[in-house]
């Protein structure tokens, strides 16, 4: 059907907008289905308070210290959820002295800090910063850092996660097949030793002994491994007419989610063209952003280590500071991992321990007075 117009419009989104408008996106389906634009003559974003659950929500991760922080036995932290993911935090400061099994999902690793190997059924595999790390359900592995300072990220999905469609931008666009690394075996057959594998199922742990290392494998194949690809090796597609929802900055999908990245890249050159995340509603996901390195300029307040969490029905976009300072940046310099969540995602307690409440007030012009995370 060809859009229908009313009123004063932009012909193109994100392009020309009316004199003294505001443009909101409001769509379906994430950035994937039907979608209209709303020109605003003030900000979506300038509420004076809130009453009831619904709200922004940031976190400060950089506080959270779960249980492998401080103890080598001890496991991840669950922050986030819902029925399709849920997101925990590791910061494992020794190798794990056991390997791990987890059967209620696939795993995406995401490594903000540290590096090492990470042992799995399939063979070692050598992780750093900016790696993601794709775990398939049941795959056992251990994580053996050699750095003390360590942050992972971890998305738990009850689907695989799988590669875009990258359709018309062909196969070797967002990042070539050939940027993806798979392990190579190593078995390791002579440590005479008793080796624990504990395996969490319905999030209950169950715990399995050999009296040899289960890392024997001496070779595989077919289409299902682990696998990573670094952030280095993602090459952000880019329009420099318009500005590009981020479904185009997809990296993975999976049942009920998907993840996306945003990386530095030129911004819009055309003098009509917004620069910023554009105001959106999101009307059929809950968005998630963890905020990894650079100058995170459409948010205030954000830092590296920190993470927010738009639910939808309530609109986002860009803070007040960076709309009026757009056409004053030629380039972008962030690096932040989006999740799109199709079924609400609810704050777990130890997301609601580092929250600071005062984040929907960013938005509000006086927001150089409110006060940060503690």
């Amino acid at each position: 059907m060809y859009p229908l117009k009313k009123g004063k419009v932009a012909s193109q989104a994100h392009v020309g907008l009316p004199e003294g408008t505001f443009e909101e996106e409001h769509g379906r389906k994430g950035f994937y289905g039907k979608s209209a634009h709303l020109y605003h003559t003030h900000p979506p974003t300038g509420w004076v308070r809130f009453e009831g659950k619904l709200r922004p929500h940031c976190f400060d991760l950089n506080r959270l210290e779960p249980p492998d922080l401080g103890d080598a036995q001890g496991l991840p932290v669950a922050f986030l959820g819902n029925r399709d993911v849920k997101l925990y935090v590791s910061r494992r400061a020794a190798p794990m002295p056991f390997y791990y099994r987890n059967a209620d999902g696939d795993e995406l690793m995401f490594v903000h800090r540290g590096e090492g190997t990470i042992e799995t059924d399939f063979g070692p595999m050598r992780f750093e910063r900016g790696d993601y790390i794709v775990v398939p359900r049941a795959v056992t592995y251990r994580v053996v850092p050699d750095t003390a300072d360590n942050f992972f990220l971890i998305v738990e999905s009850r689907g695989e996660f799988d590669q875009p469609d990258k359709g018309l931008l062909g196969q070797h666009a967002l990042y070539d097949p050939a940027a993806i690394s798979t392990p190579e075996p190593a078995p390791q057959l002579d440590d005479n030793r008793e080796w624990e594998i504990r395996i969490k199922v319905d999030d209950e742990i169950s715990k399995v002994f050999y009296p040899f290392n289960p890392m024997d494998v001496v070779g595989w194949k077919g289409d299902l491994t682990v696998w990573k690809i670094n952030m280095r090796d993602i090459r952000p597609v880019m329009s420099h007419r318009a500005h590009l929802p981020p479904s185009a900055h997809t990296t993975f999908v999976t049942a009920g989610a998907v993840i996306c990245s945003f990386l530095p890249r030129p911004l819009e050159r055309d003098a009509d063209a917004m620069k910023v995340p554009f105001f959106h509603r999101n009307t059929d996901y809950d968005e998630f952003i963890f905020y990894h390195d650079g100058d995170f300029f459409s948010r205030d307040n954000i830092k590296a280590g920190m993470a927010t969490l738009h639910p939808r029905g309530i609109h986002h976009g860009p803070h007040p500071k960076a709309l009026a300072n757009q056409g004053k940046k030629a380039f972008t310099d962030e690096c932040a991992v989006m999740l799109d969540g199709l079924n609400p995602i609810d704050v777990l307690p130890a997301g609601e321990s580092v929250e600071w409440k005062e984040y929907w007030m960013s938005w509000m012009e006086k927001k150089d007075a409110l006060p940060l995370l503690p």
